[in-house]
């Protein structure tokens, strides 16, 4: 059909769309200048041929052309009906069918029409046009309308006949055609025009069901590529294609459930697809139920599985197929003879048109099928999900067994088949270990997705049946519901529930020990140290790592668990050896088994962390973060991703700090885990604390206390850490009283209630707060416990910190001679383990000092120093602090703070020409009657260094000794003046 367009499309620019619209723009400014132009657009269904042709007519109506639009149909009514139709647009007679005689006439006229003002003409769908049109097209490409005449036609080129696809190819070749083939849309632009959906649409988006339902919330809190991992699987599912990605966001895709489910919406889905299904209509009987069979298949298939479920045979399956593929709904996959749909999309739209009669006996002939084939469980419960409530036993057991199957990596999808299970198996009064064996592993389905509070209720419902179970299965349910309860943060009933376990256990522990037992006691430590209470499960945990034999699965986690366990109870020199052998123990697995214990990964990165070996913990914690994307193990996630935060913060890698924190910050919001969501709130306030400027302190505070708010609803590990966080970020925002209050509220008045690993650092921070708030008492007293603690923990960055706090107190009591050691020690031990934020923070605090005892050039070097380091990790507020303290710095060298002698002004005059900077520096120091050894210490030289430069400043000066040399210098300055 066609139509003149006087008004263009009423719409916003295309989203991730700017150079295929520059070039649009393009073609309508030379129409201005009276030049005509061929565009072609070409791509995949849905990227967005059709919107770029509205874009073009928009701007030619802008510019005052005129436009009309032509729509090729399957099936055309006549020969030649795509040209008539244009021409009876153009208020012409129709031409005579003639074989020669339309192109030239169709020529003469649009050269007219276009004539003076200029004209646009939009063929649209061409790869649908008929022979005769496609003839008269093709020659209008090869010789235009003269003019300002612009054809612009779009296609798929997979389903365009020969003749077009050459001449179109041969004139791009030539430059006589301009080509657009629009890209798939990158993750940014997919996320903005989800946005732009939810916007027009309203909140929640378009097809999310009010009340409840777990994928409204990611809706309804929408923001461009803030939900990490989630809008990049969105965009993976879709394929960057803009049309897809609409079914599937009106569908309320759900990465747990893809590519078995398009969404829970079938409305949404059908609403969003009908531009999909016409695609359908027009097929054949036999190529509509092979594409039936096909999709109850699933990806990929062949073509006899289908004849054998569609029940066409072989041959008419073959010319189904070719049919298919010429309307590129299917398509061949490289190897094994598959097809497989233009999109996955395709196949649950199929799904969703088609009779329910017919879906149960595609199914069933499908289960038959591959159970006779001895295919996967997973591919064989797909079809028993639709036949399990017919009362089929085969069905019932493909489900449990594709359960087992699917629970590591979808485990939602294993949850809802176990859920079907239990449905349908035979109840009665008493629970039997079968039913309790299944009502476990849903509860670990359902766990793993996040779905705690289900998989609560199940387990408390198990509980009550204890007099049924059999001790190790009870052990089991122990376990199970403990665990759930801690991820709920009720650790109060997580330990009643598991000390009642524990009471089954025999003791000592029987070796090798079984597996319910090992669950049970790795949930024990679990728990305790989520409650910071560790020490009540140590002894436990080591004497089942000691039980557990070394092929057992679970001996990994528990010995993870001991040496995460000691390591947070501060017994860190006993820890590391653990550490070591744990770490020894993980590399040596073969990748999928490391993959499948995320877990031990986690506890073992989070121990590197704390033993300060930040590339091993980088090493673990990745690699366990990959074992849990998707919808596998959230909580672990959000544990893992908080982790890795702090890593970031320590190596100054502050861009993927923020990105981190918001991916677990959702990610606990979504599980409705407080604990996890506030302690990543705060971290990602400690990132931009250095990344925003200094006017964004209040925000940055306001966060890191929501954030601390929200871990705080339950006292504990998170607890801890997030307080002292929040106070970093107010000692550094610039508030030391609130920073103090927070640590000794959160830890007591030794700041013992904190993280024991990292609490020297946290007692030197108490001490410089102490100091800017003026108590230089508690100041000298929080540095000594920094001192102290730190030498028990022998780590040493914590030692630096504690280094740093004494360094502070020296400049403020005017030792600048030992500050400036101090600071200059701490700062280098602080870049040489790759801790840049700390390396310049360090060199900005002690730039004072620098400037007391070398001047004011070494402070400028400090600070130059700090200024590289800053700039490299885009801490953008240590950058206004080293400007500031520049700022501060007078321009002329200060005495030597405690020098009987007044030195001669070193940096002008004679003296200046004769000596070097460095020389004049040690010759100022010298006068005032140091000892060699302390200006080596005072400038970090060695005392040979700074002897070889005090006899080339006598031989300069022509003298002998320091005597002389204070003669020298004075006569030198007498005779300047």
């Amino acid at each position: 059909m066609t139509s003149e367009d006087p008004v263009a499309e009423n719409g916003t620019e295309l989203v991730g769309r700017s150079a295929e619209i520059h070039r649009l723009s393009e073609v309508v400014r030379r129409m201005g200048t009276g030049r005509g132009a061929v565009l072609e657009i070409t791509g995949d269904p849905g990227i967005g041929k059709t919107t770029l042709l509205g874009q073009l007519a928009q701007r030619a109506v802008a510019a005052g052309a005129r436009v009309v639009r032509g729509h090729a149909v399957y099936g055309a009514a006549e020969p030649g009906q795509l040209i008539s139709e244009t021409l009876a647009a153009l208020d012409r007679r129709r031409p005579a069918p003639a074989d020669s005689g339309p192109a030239a006439e169709v020529r003469n006229v649009l050269e007219n029409w276009a004539a003076g003002q200029g004209g646009v003409l939009l063929l649209d769908d061409v790869h649908l046009c008929d022979e005769q049109s496609a003839r008269v097209i093709a020659r209008l490409l090869r010789t235009p309308p003269a003019g300002p005449f612009v054809l612009a036609l779009a296609h798929r080129p997979r389903q365009t006949g020969s003749l077009l696809l050459d001449v179109l190819e041969r004139g791009v070749e030539t430059g006589d055609v301009v080509r657009l083939a629009p890209p798939p849309l990158d993750p940014q632009a997919m996320a903005t025009l989800l946005d732009r959906w939810r916007a027009r649409a309203g909140s929640p988006f378009p097809g999310t069901a009010p009340g409840g339902d777990r994928s409204a919330g990611r809706w309804a809190s929408w923001e461009p590529m803030d939900q990490g991992s989630y809008a990049e699987q969105l965009h993976a599912a879709s394929g960057g294609n803009p049309r897809m990605l609409q079914i599937l966001a009106a569908a309320r895709w759900d990465p747990d459930e893809w590519p078995l489910s398009a969404g829970p919406d079938r409305d949404g889905l059908r609403r969003a697809a009908a531009p999909l299904v016409t695609e359908f209509t027009a097929l054949s009987t036999a190529a509509a139920a092979s594409a039936g069979a096909a999709a109850v298949l699933g990806d990929p298939f062949r073509p006899a599985e289908v004849a054998a479920i569609s029940g066409l045979g072989v041959e008419r399956t073959l010319g189904a197929f070719t049919e298919l593929c010429a309307a590129d709904l299917i398509r061949p996959v490289p190897w094994g003879g598959r097809y497989a749909f233009r999109h996955p999309v395709l196949g649950h739209v199929v799904l969703e048109h088609t009779a329910p009669s017919l879906l149960l006996k595609a199914h069933r002939a499908a289960l038959d099928l591959l159970t006779a084939r001895r295919a996967r469980a997973v591919q064989r419960a797909r079809h028993a999900e639709y036949l399990v409530g017919s009362g089929s036993v085969p069905a019932l057991h493909g489900l449990i067994e594709g359960a087992a199957e699917a629970t590591a990596q979808t485990p939602a999808t294993a949850a809802r088949w176990l859920g079907l299970a239990l449905e349908h198996l035979p109840t009665g009064t008493e629970i039997s270990p079968t039913r309790a064996v299944l009502v476990l592993d849903c509860c670990r389905a359902l766990t793993a997705v996040g779905h705690l509070r289900e998989a609560r209720s199940l387990a408390h419902d198990l509980l009550r049946h204890r007099s049924d179970l059999p001790d190790d299965l009870a052990v089991r349910t122990y376990a199970v519901c403990g665990e759930v309860e801690r991820l709920l943060g009720r650790y109060q009933e997580a330990d009643a529930v598991v000390h009642a376990g524990l009471a089954l256990l025999p003791r000592p522990l029987p070796v090798p020990l079984p597996g319910p037992a090992a669950e049970l006691i790795t949930t024990h430590g679990r728990v305790q140290m989520f409650r910071d209470t560790y020490g009540r499960a140590r002894e436990l945990v080591r004497e089942a790592a000691e039980a557990a034999s070394g092929a057992d699965p679970m001996a990994p986690y528990l010995r993870a668990l001991a040496a995460f366990g000691d390591t947070q109870l501060g017994l860190v020199p006993e820890a590391a050896q653990e550490v070591t052998e744990c770490a020894r123990l993980v590399d040596s697995l073969p990748d999928a088994t490391a993959a499948s214990m995320p877990e031990v990964l986690a506890m073992l990165g989070c121990s590197e962390l704390f033993h300060e070996r930040f590339h091993d913990a980088y090493r673990h914690l990745e690699r366990g973060l990959e074992a849990t994307a998707g919808a596998s193990r959230r909580y672990l996630r959000v544990n893992q991703l908080v982790a890795l935060c702090h890593l970031d913060q320590l190596t100054g890698r502050l861009d993927r700090l923020g990105r981190r924190a918001r991916e677990a910050e959702l990610l606990a919001r979504m599980i409705g885990a407080d604990e996890g969501a506030g302690i990543a709130l705060t971290l990602s306030a400690v990132g931009l604390l250095w990344t925003r400027p200094c006017r964004d302190t209040g925000r940055l505070i306001d966060i890191a206390e929501q954030g601390l708010a929200l871990a705080s609803a339950v006292r504990g590990l998170r607890a801890q850490v997030t307080a002292g966080l929040l106070a970093y970020v107010q000692f550094y925002g610039g508030h030391p009283a609130d920073c103090l209050r927070t640590l000794t509220e959160a830890g007591g008045p030794h700041l013992r209630g904190l993280l024991r690993p990292w609490q020297p650092s946290l007692l030197a921070l108490a001490s410089t707060a102490a100091l800017r708030c003026g108590d230089v008492d508690a100041a000298r007293g929080w540095a000594a416990e920094a001192e102290a603690t730190a030498g028990q923990l022998c780590l040493p960055l914590q030692q630096q910190h504690a280094r740093r706090a004494q360094a502070e107190l020296c400049a403020a009591e005017g030792d600048h001679d030992r500050a400036a050691r101090l600071f200059h020690g701490a700062a280098e031990s602080f870049r040489r383990a790759g801790a840049p934020v700390e390396h310049a923070l360090t060199l900005v605090a002690g730039a004072g000092s620098a400037q007391a005892t070398g001047g004011t050039n070494q402070a400028v070097e400090w600070l130059d120093s700090a200024a590289k380091a800053a700039r490299a990790c885009g801490a953008r507020r240590i950058l206004e602090e080293v400007a500031r303290t520049r700022a501060q710095l007078p321009t002329a060298r200060p005495v030597v703070a405690g020098s009987a002698v007044t030195p001669p002004d070193m940096g002008t005059g004679p003296t200046a020409a004769l000596l070097s900077r460095r020389e004049r520096e040690i010759a100022e120091l010298a006068v005032t009657g140091q000892s060699t050894k302390e200006i080596a210490q005072q400038l970090f030289l060695s005392a040979r260094t700074v002897e070889t430069h005090l006899g080339n400043i006598y031989r300069k000066l022509g003298i002998r000794s320091r005597t002389a040399l204070l003669h020298a210098l004075a006569g030198l300055r007498r005779r300047s003046a």
